[in-house]
């Protein structure tokens, strides 16, 4: 992984001043295409007032999990611990919500708007055992940007 490379790549894409929605899906389809073992990406995001979180843009195999409560599922851990969330291998998790049997690892990263977690970005991969400290610097990097759109 080309870490500094796609750090730019995403800059480039949240500074063209494209629509939120826009912005978002090119960054799923960018982290999809860029880095091989990120098989889903996609964004979720708190629903109004409600103690859940909604599925916005991502890019992968459709799932069902498009409302995830707060608590639930390593998403749902996220929305309340307020902090990172790296499974290396799901089947090792009591708290896992399955998007498909082909996922083996996931990693979830919070994005904060003036210090509230708002949503977050969530990969998941076919791989077990493949997240590194890079795709944590690079998914913080990716909520850090996002986090001035929205």
């Amino acid at each position: 992984m080309e870490l500094e490379l796609l750090k730019s790549k995403i800059d480039s894409l949240v500074d063209k001043n494209n629509s939120k929605e826009f912005t978002l899906q090119a960054i799923c389809d960018l982290l999809e295409n860029e880095i091989p073992y990120y098989d889903w990406v996609g964004f979720y995001f708190k629903n109004g007032d409600k103690e859940e979180l909604k599925l916005a843009q991502f890019t992968g195999e459709e799932t069902e999990h498009t409302i995830i409560p707060f608590g639930k599922g390593i998403c749902g851990q996220v929305a309340v611990s307020n902090q990172n969330f790296v499974v290396q291998d799901v089947s090792e998790q009591d708290n896992y919500i399955s998007c498909g049997w082909k996922v083996k690892s996931e990693i979830v990263i919070p994005i904060f708007v003036k210090g509230e977690n708002i949503g977050q970005i969530d990969i998941d991969s076919h791989t077990a055992n493949i997240f590194t400290e890079n795709d944590t610097l690079l998914l913080e990097h990716v909520c850090k940007k996002v986090a001035t759109i929205l």
